[in-house]
């Protein structure tokens, strides 16, 4: 039994690979192609390439679930085509036997999945935004991209981070009491010290009472802010591309300061229970081939597995915002996907029986 238990699983996890491998190429190219819109300047054809291929982790992770669905109907469809799953019912295979067989390779793909998304994708992807804003000039004036901040009454906008945790063109404006603008200063770089950040190259415009103002320029200045070279790389990020404890890390930093981290706590449970979310789409894939798709061709199987799969990524990416809007728990945003998917596949196993 261990044997056919082998057969089934490495079926179904070389199609789930497979699949994988074609969508993230296809969208490579996409992304590409898109990208050379941006192709200006210092920024060449070659700098596109290179972006591109760096945020090649946290597409394979965006699209683990898809993939998963996909070609786990493939790989069982082929089965179910081949008579091979009939044989195997009338053998006596339980059909517990055979799910148990196609999770088994399923949890190390999961497995896989979360050290990806923990650990490459949020490094290339730091790479990548950080490489692309540096090549475009980020140390000049000020940049459409990077990352808007506030800390108390200073407003900040950063055009880059570097991997070694400098800071590339940094914009301030510090407003008083009453939202008047009282300073507003760029720096070339800033680098993090012991208790504090050394800004350089430093063009300060202060705004008096008497309506007047002054410029003052200088080689260093000293900045005192609370946020470290760590959260700041975080920041630099969408909240989705983020590790786990980036996420918990800044949102408790958002909660101190008195911001909003609802986006935040919204990524954390999306990524925290995307497995649980692979295994749903896995289980609504293992009824589909038991039931309604036992005897119908692959392109009709792939079809289904690509309808579902986008059905259950626009409900999350509609209950997500909505969550934000109407301030619903994001928990109950991410785990209502998730439910359907696991009603579903529930009726369908009992009908398939």
């Amino acid at each position: 039994m261990h044997k056919l238990d082998w057969y089934i699983g490495k079926t179904v996890l070389l199609n789930i690979l497979v699949v994988a491998m074609i969508i993230l190429g296809l969208d490579l190219v996409f992304a590409f192609i898109g990208e050379l819109d941006d192709v200006e300047g210092n920024y060449g054809a070659g700098d596109a390439l290179t972006y591109t291929l760096l945020t090649a982790p946290r597409r394979l992770y965006d699209m683990l679930p898809m993939a998963a669905l996909v070609g786990c109907l493939i790989g069982l469809g082929t089965l179910a085509s081949n008579s091979e799953l009939t044989v195997m019912r009338a053998a006596g295979v339980s059909v517990t036997r055979i799910v148990a067989a196609v999770l088994k390779p399923l949890l190390v793909l999961m497995l896989a999945g979360v050290l990806l998304g923990e650990y490459a994708a949020p490094y290339s992807e730091n790479l990548a935004q950080n490489r692309r804003a540096i090549v475009q000039g980020s140390d000049g004036a000020f940049q459409s991209r990077g990352l808007w901040h506030r800390e108390g009454n200073d407003f900040l906008h950063i055009n880059a981070v570097q991997p070694s945790g400098e800071l590339v063109g940094v914009t301030r404006y510090r407003f008083g009491a009453e939202r008047r603008l009282l300073e507003s200063s760029f720096a070339r770089r800033a680098t993090v010290q012991s208790d504090h950040w050394l800004m350089q190259d430093v063009e300060a415009t202060r705004f008096l009472d008497n309506g007047n103002s002054e410029v003052a320029v200088s080689d260093e200045a000293r900045w005192d802010v609370l946020l470290s070279a760590e959260l700041l790389r975080v920041v630099m990020l969408e909240p989705d591309v983020l590790s786990l404890s980036a996420i918990w890390q800044y949102q408790n930093y958002l909660a101190e300061q008195g911001l909003n981290n609802s986006q935040y706590w919204l990524a954390f449970w999306k990524k925290l229970l995307q497995p649980l979310a692979t295994l749903a789409l896995v289980f609504v894939a293992i009824s589909f081939v038991f039931g309604p798709l036992r005897s119908v061709t692959l392109g009709q199987r792939i079809f289904t597995g690509v309808l579902v799969g986008f059905s259950f990524r626009i409900l999350q990416d509609l209950l997500g915002p909505s969550s934000l809007v109407f301030g619903f728990s994001p928990l109950i945003a991410v785990l209502l996907p998730i439910g359907i998917l696991l009603v579903m596949g529930s009726y369908l196993m009992k009908r398939a029986g």
